[in-house]
């Protein structure tokens, strides 16, 4: 787990169906680390649950943070917890803040947005606007009233489509991403729709399109051990079928840091000088995965029957 601080809850406010918001600051009002937009944070909630959430809020605030959380009937507890229990004024530990989706330079951009996967996106946003650069949002959910920040939104007129699928079905991805080769593209939300906008891409060369996930891809591993080589203290250790490379490494004594152990988060990034490793993770883009000399441990296996990590 990383090292985190202790935040004061200062506000949570329902922002659409089944979303809240939580602003928190430090106990004594001190200024908390800068960001930039995509970065997300580690949330240590009192009962021990650790879940990553994007930072939603300004950017420019050096007091607090904001995130935005989906209650997930489906989950592992965590986002229940929020909803039922976390109330104004308990304390939570933040881990970070990371930034594994950042917006970089561009002529023009078209952000996609998924139901809670607005969440990063709105930062990307205002900074555009601060830019000058030019933009369009695409914001797709279930109804109108599951669609959170709406609101904020209306201040950016024209700049934006709202789509709900009862009103309107699906995203009609092949008219929007039929954009120049100047605009990049930025895309999150539930994986069906990556997925799309992925397939609909696929031409595409790499850095054009941009995604980030709130869960790990699908996939699958491989069946057979391997050896690991830590190459500060030349040991080795066997990653048996069904272990992570993260489990033995920790057993081994490697002391690495981590957090959602899904390959969402960027935790433990780890660096590879030889083997190749076999990427599972939801955050290197294909020329990241093709380099090969990095790879995240908690998700990530060997295609070769030997890795060395840089541990």
């Amino acid at each position: 787990m990383p090292t985190t601080v202790d935040l004061r809850v200062v506000d949570k406010s329902p922002v659409a169906e089944g979303v809240v918001t939580l602003t928190l600051a430090a106990p004594h009002g001190g200024r908390l680390p800068d960001w930039t937009p995509g970065a997300h944070v580690d949330l240590v909630l009192p009962n021990g649950f650790v879940r990553q959430y994007s930072l939603c809020g300004d950017r420019w605030d050096p007091h607090t943070y904001r995130i935005g959380v989906l209650r997930e009937p489906d989950g592992r507890g965590g986002s229940a917890f929020v909803h039922d229990e976390l109330s104004v004024g308990d304390s939570v530990g933040i881990g970070g803040p990371r930034n594994n989706f950042p917006l970089v330079p561009s002529r023009r951009y078209l952000f996609v947005a998924g139901g809670i996967g607005i969440t990063p996106l709105l930062p990307m946003l205002h900074q555009a606007e601060l830019l000058g650069t030019g933009w369009h949002l695409l914001y797709g959910g279930r109804t109108r009233r599951s669609m959170a920040f709406l609101d904020e939104l209306a201040r950016y007129g024209e700049h934006v489509t709202v789509c709900p699928q009862d009103e309107y079905g699906l995203l009609d991805l092949d008219t929007w991403l039929d954009v120049d080769a100047g605009t990049k593209v930025y895309c999150c939300g539930p994986e069906a729709l990556l997925a799309a906008v992925e397939r609909r891409c696929v031409t595409w060369p790499p850095g054009r399109l941009r995604t980030e996930r709130f869960v790990p891809r699908d996939s699958g591993v491989r069946g057979e051990p391997f050896e690991v080589t830590l190459a500060r203290s030349g040991r080795s250790v066997t990653v048996q079928p069904g272990q992570s490379v993260l489990e033995a490494v920790t057993a081994a004594g490697a002391g690495l840091l981590s957090s959602c152990r899904q390959g969402t988060c960027g935790t433990c990034e780890t660096g590879v000088l030889d083997g190749v490793p076999d990427h599972r993770d939801s955050i290197l883009d294909d020329a990241e995965r093709a380099a090969g000399d990095c790879m995240f441990p908690c998700v990530s296996r060997a295609r070769t029957d030997r890795l060395v990590l840089d541990l």
